[in-house]
Formats: structure tokens, sequence, C-alpha cells
């Protein structure tokens, strides 16, 4: 009775909708899984040499990195979310949506910029030198270090928290500050004993991006000349056409990312952060206005930060593009261009349609399966694009061994690599990855459908694929738009996976900055930056033109 039981809830949550998702989250899972695996294979003695005299100096650098950029672009995100929010300034609706711009400027391309503006023959020193014969002590200001990496991740991530603090002020703190000031408490006071416990949550999320982001860069600390995991995977890849012991290092890299997971859900049990449905609770908070030092300082501070985030480094890239656009516009750009476009656009149509069937299966199932899947499909955000890329070719090898055995059996001579040449391998790569951004905004917006609806549809007598036809998929329009576009500028903008994963020949934007960066041609590599942060202003734009018409 038991047995008949359980059958048939196993078919009532087995159908159509499960078996295409279940086997998405075990294409997506395949390739990381790999990778961890690979710490039970035996090491060869190039890993031997990693591990004695190498890897204690990738750890400690990563570790650094992450830890001060982690608190630093904490500390200035939730900072500047409490100032836009709480006090009323000199521009302070401009700056509100003004700190979200700096992520349509990829970190690797500012690192190149900074790089390059702050050295001996950069426009700062040489204008202090020209003009006030000033001349700046060795180092005093070039970024190329540690100390640069941790100054350009920070300024270009802090964004994340950011936007994440701000919106939590606005829409769950209201009454909560209001009375804190009744109570008597001033600035600093209500900041460090009021704010920062009550965004907690909002804290936590947005560090936890910054920090993966950290974790998966390449093109900052390899140009910066950081020593860290992501640019140890490289080295031993291309330095010493090692894969194995990459995988090794990536499989080690994992388990940090894991590990961190981990703690930031260890951090948050058993708390409860939510919004109550009370009016009064969730007002727009008031803001206070500022007056006299108060006001300038605050107008200060922002501007600051936001000409070192966005306005000076563009500015910078617009002249040089300007001056060396007609150099770098040769016959094969237009080629590099569909070649950034046709990967995206492919790797975010596969995303959307996977991303809509698994959120479909887990509305229907409502069970803890398919959350379980839904979860499993997402994984790959928190995983960093040097190890996915690693785990993504070895699967594809191994594919090309058996199709070269197939070959091999049926008497067609020697196999060829078809699978782990092709900008299949590199799509693949990019869907893994990125699922998590275009299934978020899916799961969105089937939060905003009504289950009535499809209630309603099956008591007509319409089938489930007609529901999904005819009632859900109009209703999802808008959240199919914004994960495309979310997803599409993530994939422009990506660099390890890229330079890892391509084909012979096939270059992008991104790859072509990175070629022109490591050859010293800043300049000329300033056009299709150019080109890059103008795409990547589309979602940014995006995003604020959704804030505004849903009142955020």
């Amino acid at each position: 009775m038991n047995l008949q039981r359980l059958l048939r809830k196993i078919r009532r949550h087995i159908n159509g909708w499960t078996i295409a998702s279940a086997i998405g989250a075990a294409v997506i899972l395949l390739p990381i899984l790999y990778v961890l695996f690979g710490l039970t294979r035996p090491a060869n003695d190039n890993w031997q040499t990693v591990k004695q005299y190498l890897l204690t100096d990738y750890i400690i650098g990563s570790a650094k990195l992450v830890l001060i950029t982690g608190i630093s672009a904490t500390l200035i995100g939730v900072l500047l979310a409490w100032i836009v929010v709480g006090y009323s300034f000199p521009l302070q609706r401009f700056f509100r949506w003004a700190f979200v711009l700096p992520l349509a400027v990829p970190p690797y391309i500012a690192a190149y910029t900074y790089g390059t503006m702050t050295s001996y023959t950069g426009f700062i020193q040489a204008g202090l030198r020209n003009m006030f014969g000033i001349t700046l002590p060795p180092g005093t200001i070039e970024v190329m270090s540690l100390r640069g990496a941790i100054f350009i991740l920070v300024l270009f991530l802090f964004p994340y928290v950011f936007m994440i603090t701000r919106t939590f002020l606005e829409r769950q703190t209201a009454s909560y500050i209001e009375n804190a000031r009744l109570l008597g408490h001033r600035r600093f006071s209500l900041f460090f004993r009021v704010v920062l416990p009550i965004t907690r949550p909002a804290v936590i999320a947005g560090s936890m991006l910054v920090v993966f982001e950290v974790l998966s860069d390449y093109g900052v600390a390899s140009y910066f000349g950081v020593q860290t995991l992501s640019t140890a995977i490289f080295q031993t890849w291309f330095g010493m056409y090692d894969v194995d012991s990459a995988v090794r290092l990536a499989a080690w890299l994992m388990i940090v990312v894991i590990g961190i997971f981990v703690l930031e859900r260890y951090l948050r049990r058993n708390r409860l952060f939510h919004t109550t449905t009370s009016q009064n609770q969730n007002r727009p908070l008031t803001p206070k206005k500022l007056k006299g030092p108060a006001a300038a300082g605050a107008v200060l501070l922002c501007t600051l930060v936001f000409v070192l985030s966005f306005l000076l480094p563009v500015l910078q890239i617009i002249v040089w593009a300007s001056q060396t656009y007609r150099k770098v516009w040769r016959a094969d750009f237009m080629d590099l261009v569909l070649n950034t476009l046709t990967g995206a656009a492919l790797a975010t149509c596969i995303i959307i349609v996977v991303a809509v069937l698994s959120a479909r299966t887990t509305r229907i199932l409502s069970s803890s399966l398919a959350q379980v899947i839904s979860r499993l499909m997402t994984a790959g955000y928190a995983i960093p694009g040097g190890i996915i890329a690693i785990g993504v070719l070895a699967v594809f090898i191994a594919l090309d061994h058996r199709l070269d055995s197939v070959y091999q059996w049926l008497g067609k001579g020697e196999g060829v690599l078809l699978l782990s040449m092709s900008l299949g391998m590199l799509i693949a790569g990019f869907v893994i990855r990125f699922m998590a951004t275009g299934y978020n905004a899916i799961e969105a917006g089937y939060e905003k459908i009504p289950r009535t609806y499809a209630e309603a549809s099956a008591t007509l007598g319409r089938g489930s694929l007609s529901t999904f036809v005819r009632i859900e998929l109009p209703l999802l329009r808008r959240a199919i738009v914004t994960g495309f576009v979310l997803t599409f500028v993530e994939i422009v903008k990506e660099l390890p996976m890229t330079l890892l994963l391509r084909p012979f020949n096939f270059d992008t934007l991104a790859a072509r900055v990175y070629q022109y960066a490591i050859d010293e041609r800043i300049y000329e590599a300033a056009f299709p930056s150019l080109l890059l942060i103008l795409i990547s202003l589309i979602p940014v734009l995006f995003i604020l033109k959704l804030e505004k018409e849903t009142k955020i």
C-alpha cells in the first residue's frame, strides 16, 4: 500500500516539464562536478611544484583581495545608500541613480584605464609636471599593485551593495528609522545602531555578490600582477600547458566558494527579515534635509565617488577612442562585433528557454524537488568563470574522445575535435555561468501572476501547454525581456570564460580589449572598450526605467 502511494506520488510529480528541468540541471552540474572530482585523481609532478612553491601565495593573494575589497565595497555601498535615502541635499536625486552607472564599466577596462592614467606618462602626473612643476615620488599614485587592484574592484563593484541596500532602506525601514530619530539618535548613532542592523540581509546579499565577482576576476588581477587562484588557473593552463593542475586549482577555488556560501547561510540562520503588511511600515522613508557644511560634505563625498567610479575613466576612454578609432577600425572589426553579439544572443536565448521551463516546473509542482532543481540550475553564478570553463572543456574533450572511438569503430580513421573546438563549447559555458540571471527574472515574473489564472484555465478545459502559451507567456513578456537584457550584457562583458573557451580565430570585444591591454596598447583598447561600456549601459538604464515605473 505504501509502495503504491509512493508510485502515485512519483507519477504526479514527474512529467515533461520536470524531466526537461532535471536534464537542464544535470547538464549544468556536470562540468562543476567534474572539477570537484578532480581532487580525487592522482596529482602529476607539476602539481607538486605548484603546491610546494606557489599555492600558498595564490591563496594569500586571493584572501587579501577578497577580504579587503569585500569590506571596503560594503562600507562604501552601505554608506552611500544611507546618504541618498536618509538625507535630502543638492543633487541627491541625481546621485541616487548615478551610483548605478559604474556597473556599466567592466572592472578590467577600468584597470587598464587607471593603470595608464596614473602612470608616469599619464595625464595626471604629466599635467602636474607640466603645469605646476610638481614631480611625484615613484609609486605615489600608481595602481599597478595589490593596492590598485583593490581600488579598482571597490570602485566598480560597490554598486551591487548600494543598489540592494538602497532598495531595502526605501521599502522596509521608514518607521524604524523615524522612531529612532524621535528617540534622540543622531547621525552616527542612527547609522551604526539602527541602519546597519536592520539592513543586514541586504548588506550580506550585496557583499556576497562582490565576493563572488572578486573571486572570479581575472582581468584586473592579471594586469596588476596580483597572484590569485583565478590567475593561477590561467598560468598553469597556458604557461605550463597542464590542464590537470589547472583543474585541481579550480577545485580548490570551488571549495573556497562553497565555504563562503555556507558561511553566508550560517550567518543568516534563524534570522527572519520580512516586510509587514502595515501601511505605516511600508511607506517611503522621508529624507532629513541637510544644511550648511553637512550638505556640502554629502555633495563633495558623492561627487568624488561618482567622478572616480564613472565620469573620469569614461571621459578618458572617450578621448583615447577619438584619437585611435581610425587605426582600430580595420576590416575585421565588424566581425569582432558580430561575434560578440552572436555568441551572446545564442547563449541568452538558450538560457531564457531553459529558465522558462524550470520556473514553470517549480510553479506547477510547488515541491521540494522542484525547488532543489531550480537551485541546482542557478548554482553556476556563484562559481567563477574560470572554474566553469575548465569543467566545460574537460567534458567536451571527453565527448570528443567518445566520438573518436566511434569514428575508429566505423573504420573512418581518426576522429576530429568537433566539439572542443567549436562555438558550442563557449555557448555551453555561458549558459551554465549565467543561467541564474535569466532564471531569477523569470521566477520574479511568475510570482506576479496569480495561480488562479491557471486554475481557471484548467476549469475551462485548457491543457497545461495551452494555458502556458495563451495565458502565462503573454504575462511573462516583461520578465522575459528583463532577463534577456540582463543576461545578454553579462555575457558580452565576460572575459575569463571567453579567453578559455573561444574557438581559434574567434575574437570578441572583451578578448580584443584584453589583447590590446597585455600588448600595452591601451589607447587602441579604448574604442572596443567604449563599445562594451555603451552595450553595458543598456541594462543599467533598463533597471533605472523599471525603478521609475514601479516607484522604487
